[in-house]
């Protein structure tokens, strides 16, 4: 067997070899006559039945630990023999025509289900009809048998000719090997595909550069996503093949060895980027088993199998499958760093053309063709503190790209001088200090000493969250990224960027007088997550003590130190509170204390929740966060000991919009008659807007007119929804099941019952997208509702097919009884998985159990729900020992079994 690669290692005990020779020695099937069909029926049948029996084998060896370098050749070389046989059935010996492996089955790697790829490659001098029909019956028999086939058919000058208009197919041709036929026709079309013909080394590495950018960009540029693609991503597969593949183009490397031979790496990174590979193939082999399929993609469907099968177990603090994907995600930085010094070297070999632009720009640093790099090899053994001065340079030099590869590889050996009195060393900190200062360059500088692994080193807390994963939908990126992305937000307010998803962080950030206190908060505010505890008030220990080695003031020590302790309060008031309750404006602005920490937590807040994932933010959010950020702002100004009073509220609310509806021509007559079949608790728990919108769409109806309205209300992304109907024992269930029928989401409900009977509730929605309702879907809406209510009967909650990604989370509802301060009713707080039709299944119980339901607060946090309900009994009193106990028990079994 011919190859331009090594021969492929048998795979013993995976193949009937005596039957196969068997086969071969029966001759060619004539593809004439009714006894071929029988024939290829009895090949195929034998194909199938090997190919199924020897990945059976393989996959049993795979689990028992075998090593998986030896199982993708050994399956390249099972696959072989096979398409050799059906090949020499199929296919009459000719010199003109050859049967080419390429791509990665060229490489010989094959993983139990990726494509084989082929090349049937014909001479020039023969017409593609030439053996058309045998070759076509080759390819029917294997895709038959089940054999997943990438193939073409070219002549050698096709083969070129394509080649040469895309890179890509360039790549697969680089990695052929003779599996039958003539070498010499496989030569020429290497010879005609060359570097010398199409292609040169700089302009192939500059394709493929190009090419790794645009694919790193669809995966955000981060390889730390909730599923991330363990071929494609950054720092994935893919990563490697490409430095594979230039240094195959440029330097003739068919191993990656080859790099440390020509000096690009050395034998230690040599060693993780091999290891690092084989790790990955690891994690893609058992992917491909558990799939059933060719999957590259981590899915929750199968990491925390995967964790088990390769005995991680969980810990105190950790589950196994954290503790899998913690290993994942610092394997793929490791690659990244390796592809991000390989690329930059063969830049400086391939694209520099000889040009030696060197540039001092001081005593330790010079820039070399615009990558900064050290001046001596000492530099950092003799002075470690430069070790921070060099990332300081390169925030303050925005001309300069980077960081030369032999920089970076110095940076790494050197991390051993940063101990403990490294991390003391007061020019040290100053250095870390002045780039946090930096007008310019502070995200990149950070995510740059991440990369490679001086941020873990200098601040030693922060190398635990490197790579942690927490195994939930709310967190997509790693620790480490988030805190990352959370600087980033915290700049972008800085420069003014995104101003319509952030419209209000820019005028709050001119008000903040040292950035740097921010970006310390951020960067510490997770940075003890997955130790146990409350990591909040863990971090704000760490921050303190971190704090206490830079040259600040006290007070800044210690507000830092309060940021870290308290930046969740502000998201979990704004979204767990009522915010229309004076009560719970003046217990924040308590903690909060002053307008300064309420500026920096405001822009903490808002830069955490944006950088938890790219869809968390929303116009929902945005306006809770900012109505709270007004509202405690007022209450600080004018003064804690001076609360502004219900009965403050309620009249301020009524004047304002009496005061409007009256401007528009409202009848005093009809808005008072309304207003007094309405509960007080009615005036503060709603805006003055709202107020004036519901009292114009009922006012001026006849009590037995259902009223049933809604419209949008921008820029807060969310529609109000308005449900006027004669009342009756579950009647909120029964809007609610229309909602989650409709795939709406209910942001909050205010939930009225008039003197007079009627329902006055409103709810504010959005659509499956996060926005206001469109047109359409408030016209179905209304109609759904207006059947919905007619009956007078509480309508059944809704069964939807399960997510496949909420599948993987275990139900886990806690309920929480509380007595409502104002003893109107019971405050019942529900924590637990989501689902479709939750909220409907919620309301169901509410109303089996004979209770109903006053007001209510929604919270997403990916996976998780946190809804507060105020409820009473049927009487209008708080529920008793014996109700609330049943309550809870009705809606556990409502929510885990519905």
């Amino acid at each position: 067997m011919h190859g331009r690669l090594a021969a492929l290692p048998a795979a013993d005990g995976c193949l009937d070899l005596g039957q196969i020779e068997k086969i071969e020695h029966a001759g060619l099937i004539e593809l004439e006559g009714k006894s071929s069909i029988g024939k290829i029926a009895s090949l195929r049948d034998f194909l199938r039945s090997s190919i199924q029996h020897a990945d059976a084998i393989l996959g049993e060896r795979f689990w028992q630990g075998e090593d998986v370098v030896q199982l993708v050749h050994s399956r390249a070389w099972v696959v072989e023999q096979l398409l050799l046989l059906a090949w020499k059935k199929l296919v009459p010996f000719n010199d003109n025509v050859s049967l080419v492996a390429v791509g990665g089955y060229g490489r010989g790697e094959l993983h139990p289900n990726s494509d084989i790829d082929l090349l049937i490659l014909l001479d020039d001098s023969i017409e593609h009809a030439f053996l058309k029909n045998e070759i076509e019956a080759f390819v029917q028999l294997l895709w038959d048998a089940g054999f997943y086939l990438g193939h073409s058919v070219r002549s050698v000058s096709e083969c070129a000719e394509d080649a040469a208009s895309d890179v890509v197919t360039t790549t697969a041709f680089m990695e052929s090997r003779l599996l039958a036929g003539s070498m010499d026709l496989l030569d020429r079309m290497l010879e005609a595909t060359s570097a010398e013909k199409i292609w040169s080394g700089r302009d192939f590495f500059e394709a493929k550069y190009e090419e790794q950018k645009q694919r790193h960009e669809r995966f955000h540029e981060t390889a730390y996503n909730l599923e991330p693609n363990i071929k494609e991503g950054p720092g994935g597969l893919r990563d490697i093949q490409m430095i594979s593949w230039v240094a195959h183009r440029h330097f003739g490397s068919e191993t990656l060895h080859g790099l440390v031979e020509h000096g690009f790496l050395n034998p230690a990174e040599h060693n993780d980027l091999v290891g690092g590979q084989h790790f990955l193939w690891r994690v893609r082999y058992a992917l491909h088993l558990l799939a059933g399929r060719a999957e590259d993609r981590l899915l929750f469907d199968f990491q925390r199998q995967i964790a088990e099968r390769f005995g991680f177990v969980d810990s105190s603090t950790s589950l196994a499958v954290e503790q899998f994907m913690q290993l994942y995600y610092r394997t793929v930085m490791l690659l990244e760093r390796l592809n991000e010094s390989l690329l930059q070297l063969f830049q400086e070999a391939l694209l520099s053309s000889g040009r030696e632009d060197v540039v001092v720009l001081n005593d330790d640093f010079q820039a070399h063709n615009g990558f900064v790099e050290l001046r001596s090899e000492t530099v950092f053994e003799q002075k470690p503190v430069a070790l921070m001065e060099l990332f300081v340079l390169l925030a303050r030099e925005e001309s300069l790209a980077g960081v030369t590869a032999s920089t970076i590889r110095s940076i790494r050996e050197h991390l051993y001088l940063v101990d403990d009195d490294f991390r003391c060393d007061p020019e040290v900190n100053a250095c870390f200090l002045e780039l946090l200062r930096q007008p310019e360059g502070v995200y990149t500088q950070l995510r740059r000493m991440n990369r490679y692994g001086l941020l873990a080193a200098l601040i030693p807390a922060f190398g635990n969250i490197v790579g942690r994963m927490q195994y939930d939908l709310f967190h997509v990126y790693t620790v480490d990224q988030h805190t990352l992305f959370v600087v980033r937000n915290l700049r972008r307010f800085a420069y003014g960027k995104y101003k319509e998803r952030f419209p209000y962080a820019r005028s709050v950030f001119k008000r903040i007088a040292k950035p740097e206190l921010l970006y310390l908060a951020a960067i510490f505010h997770d940075i003890a997550k997955g130790r146990g505890g409350d990591h909040s008030e863990l971090g704000a220990v760490d921050a303190e003590a971190f704090c206490a080695m830079l040259d600040i003031e006290p007070w800044e020590r210690e507000m830092v130190s309060w940021l870290v302790r308290y930046h969740l309060i502000m998201s979990q008031t704004s979204q767990r509170k009522d915010l229309s309750d004076p009560k719970n404006i003046q217990a924040f602005a308590e903690i909060v204390g002053n307008t300064r920490n309420l500026d920096h937590l405001y822009l903490l807040t808002v830069a955490d929740i944006a950088g938890t994932s790219p869809k968390l933010w929303n116009n929902w959010k945005n306006k809770l966060l900012w109505d709270l950020y007004l509202a405690a702002g007022d209450a600080l100004r004018r003064g804690l000991e001076n609360p502004i009073k219900r009965a403050t509220r309620i009249r301020e609310t009524r004047a304002s919009a009496q005061s409007r509806l009256m401007r528009r021509g409202g009848n005093a007559k009809s808005i008072n008659r309304l207003w007094e079949t309405l509960p007080e608790y009615a005036f503060w728990r709603l805006s003055p807007g709202q107020l004036e919108w519901t009292t114009e769409c009922v006012a001026e109806k006849p009590i037995t007119e259902r009223c049933i309205a809604i419209r949008p209300v921008q820029p807060h992304g969310v529609s109000d929804l308005l449900v006027c109907v004669p009342d009756y024992k579950g009647l909120f269930a029964s809007i609610t099941s229309v909602l989650d029928e409709m795939g709406l989401d209910v942001m909050s409900a205010r939930v009225l019952t008039t003197t007079d009977d009627r329902s006055f509730d409103l709810f504010q929605l959005m659509d499956s997208q996060g926005d206001v309702l469109n047109a359409a879907d408030e016209a179905e809406l209304i109609r759904r509702l207006k059947a919905a209510t007619s009956g007078r009967e509480a309508r059944s909650p809704v069964k939807r097919t399960i997510p496949r990604r909420l599948r993987h989370f275990t139900p886990d509802t806690k309920i929480r009884f509380q007595k409502d301060p104002d003893g109107a009713g019971t405050v019942l707080h529900i924590k637990c998985t989501d689902r479709p039709g939750l909220l409907s299944r919620v309301a169901e119980a509410i109303f089996k159990t004979g209770s109903q339901v006053h007001n209510a607060r929604i919270a997403t946090f990916g996976e998780r729900v946190e809804d507060t309900f105020l409820i009473s009994g049927e009487t209008g009193k708080p529920l008793s020992k014996e109700a609330r106990e049943g309550l809870a028990e009705a809606i556990k079994e409502s929510i885990e079994n519905g």
